[in-house]
């Protein structure tokens, strides 16, 4: 009776962990229902914030583009605000929907919106989970911007290569130095990838021999990294390319551009094949005169400079980094390259220095064109780096940098406002907009 009584105590122990150990499977299950739902709702967050920034960037230039040409005509290529947002707002409910989200659970909103040139923009998916009874509420949020590289990158600036193969001026994509007629190149295939649809990022371009020594000891592995003095990134000729996603289209396009594949298991390198060979004498005088690549620099500068002022801008935008075309437009718009020009709030000559900032800089006499031509190339480098992107340096010369940081946008004054929008139209109109090098990244 005893053994009967403890043999049915035992089947109920036994049915009672059963069930505890489906109820404690059940558990575990909803739980790793509900992380993958979240990941799920987080990354179509994401994507959806990418995008609209992506269109953001793509269409900036337009909405910054004067809104008539001359004689008043509307200008066909501008974009008002609300139709640049409302492409924007588009781009992110068509890969929310892409990825299988119900747009009613996509909220965008642009947190800079009130700027006069947002760039910002945020995502939140609002999703319920089937988990558990009545569900789970999930929310994910992403914001992502479209906002310039490092300085040069986006402003066409330039320096001089040294501690590699290759000792001549470098321009910048992404943060990347190059070779002047690669990045020109690089910027015609850009273009004819972005109106395929493809995004392309530089990676990884001119590496001194001590930046490869140091890639080297991280990687001992010749096959994948080369030993320093040996890679041709020494030589500003080469390019890594990404994202992945991009790789099928370079291996079909990127020789109508002059780049070729350095090696078959690399799928991201390029090599620009098209100009004078690597480390070479002739490569480094690409960018000089006559050398054949100024055309392909941000040291080309628009027919309206006098050429009287061609040489002390050109040197100018060399030693500092910045646009020689972006510096050229500024003096146009300040002065109208005026040395001895004197505006009602005291500003001086040709780049119209008020005398506070001229004893910052160390400009003793702001009519000498050459010097003040070099302190505005200073001032101007420096407003990028503190504000992050040309644009905003500009508005900072005209206004104030605290005046830009307050907002972190273009200040809302007609005045800043007008100069920018003159400015960026000078470049348009020379062929030297800075504008649609402008990369995208999520920011939380």
């Amino acid at each position: 009776m005893r053994l009967r009584e403890e043999s049915g105590q035992a089947l109920i122990l036994a049915l009672g962990g059963g069930l505890a150990l489906l109820a404690g499977a059940l558990a575990l299950v909803a739980i790793a229902g509900a992380v993958t739902g979240k990941g799920r709702a987080q990354r179509t967050a994401d994507l959806a914030a990418i995008s609209a920034a992506r269109s953001m960037r793509d269409d900036l230039s337009r909405l910054l583009s004067p809104r008539t040409l001359a004689g008043g005509r509307p200008n066909p290529a501008h974009l008002d605000k609300p139709t640049y947002l409302a492409l924007a707002r588009t781009a992110a409910l068509e890969a929310g929907e892409a990825n299988g989200l119900d747009p009613n659970r996509l909220r965008v909103s642009f947190p800079d919106e009130s700027s006069f040139a947002p760039v910002r923009v945020r995502a939140v998916v609002v999703a319920r989970l089937e988990v558990g009874e009545g569900g789970d509420r999930v929310e994910a949020s992403a914001l992502a911007e479209a906002a310039a590289p490092a300085v040069g990158a986006a402003t066409g600036g330039t320096e001089m290569a040294s501690g590699g193969g290759y000792g001549g001026p470098l321009v910048y994509r992404d943060g990347k130095g190059m070779r002047p007629d690669v990045g020109a190149a690089f910027d015609r295939m850009a273009r004819a990838a972005s109106a395929a649809g493809v995004s392309l990022v530089v990676v990884s371009g001119f590496r001194s021999d001590a930046e490869q020594a140091a890639l080297f000891a991280a990687h001992p592995d010749p096959r994948w990294v080369a030993p320093p003095g040996q890679s041709l990134h020494r030589c500003a000729t080469e390019l890594d390319l990404g994202p992945d996603t991009a790789y099928g289209w370079l291996a079909t396009n990127a020789g109508s551009f002059g780049f070729v594949q350095r090696y078959s298991w690399e799928a991201w390198h390029y090599g620009f094949g098209s100009g004078p060979a690597p480390c070479s004498e002739a490569g480094n005088a690409v960018g000089e005169p006559g050398g054949g690549g100024a055309a392909a620099t941000g040291t080309t500068l628009p027919a309206f400079v006098p050429s009287r002022f061609r040489e002390p801008l050109l040197a100018a935008a060399s030693r500092w980094s910045v646009s020689a075309a972006l510096l050229a437009a500024q003096l146009l718009a300040e002065s109208n390259f005026d040395p001895f020009a004197i505006s009602p709030a005291g500003a001086q000559g040709i780049a119209q220095f008020m005398p506070e900032t001229a004893a910052g800089y160390g400009l003793h006499d702001p009519f000498d064109p050459v010097a003040a031509i070099d302190a505005q190339a200073h001032l101007m480098s420096d407003l990028i780096r503190r504000l992050g992107s040309p644009e905003l340096a500009l508005a900072g010369y005209n206004a104030g940098p605290g005046a830009v940081e307050a907002c972190d946008c273009i200040p809302p004054y007609p005045e800043t406002q007008a100069y920018v929008t003159r400015i960026l139209a000078l470049l348009d109109g020379a062929g030297a907009l800075i504008l649609p090098g402008f990369e995208v990244r999520l920011v939380a």
